[in-house]
């Protein structure tokens, strides 16, 4: 290193621990924030969690899944601009009836 990045370094360094930034940065405490900087939606840490839906993670084998992407394009190609994979997924369980569904599926 040279002698103008040594300089540069050591300045930085007393003004951090002048302002108090390396306490607050290597501290064991949790840093708090003040009330008027927490995020809106958060309690006591964590964010509440909608009650109109819910995360859910299911398996599909790749031929559906490009299916299913395909199904997205098509859509998107015809003007629906927002379509995704789960308005389709939506869109199917509302419409087939999974009563005729064979049992080898």
């Amino acid at each position: 290193m040279t002698k103008q990045s040594d300089e540069f370094e050591a300045s930085n360094l007393a003004m951090a621990e002048d302002s108090g930034l390396v306490e607050t940065l290597y501290s064991r405490r949790p840093i708090m924030l003040s009330k008027r900087r927490k995020r809106k939606g958060f309690r006591n840490g964590r964010r509440k969690r909608p009650k109109h839906y819910k995360l859910v993670c299911i398996s599909l084998y790749n031929h559906d899944i490009e299916k299913l992407e395909g199904h997205v394009q098509a859509l998107k190609k015809k003007g629906h601009t927002k379509a995704n994979k789960s308005q389709v997924i939506r869109f199917a369980i509302d419409k087939v009836p999974v009563v005729k569904m064979p049992k080898a599926y």
